[in-house]
């Protein structure tokens, strides 16, 4: 029996953007996402921490985070990187070309 195709399936920028954001916030060490490129200074919030890019059917991050003060930067931009590549694999089943953490600011201990 042969497959039918049944039509086309489009995965909306937005909806990576979304995963991408739900599984950097559930890592340890994220304060939270920070706004990106000029927005940052205008106090805007807009794409939430993340720019996504889809070429070939690829897909290139780009992270913008505050990190805790008390976590190894480097262990947790490979941990972003690791979970966010397979979220998006897994969820969408799109291939992951880059995933880049921009630590643009660090959350002082409170006390």
């Amino acid at each position: 029996m042969t497959e039918r195709k049944l039509g086309t399936v489009v995965i909306s920028p937005a909806v990576l953007a979304t995963i991408a954001r739900l599984t950097t916030l559930s890592v340890p060490g994220v304060v939270q996402m920070s706004p990106f490129g000029v927005h940052r200074f205008l106090g805007a919030r807009q794409g939430g921490g993340v720019k996504v890019q889809v070429i070939d059917e690829a897909v290139i991050l780009d992270i913008y985070i505050v990190a805790a003060a008390d976590v190894n930067m480097l262990q947790l931009s490979r941990e972003i990187q690791s979970k966010v590549a397979r979220a998006i694999r897994e969820i969408v089943g799109m291939a992951v070309n880059e995933v880049n953490v921009h630590i643009v600011d660090v959350e002082a201990p409170s006390g």
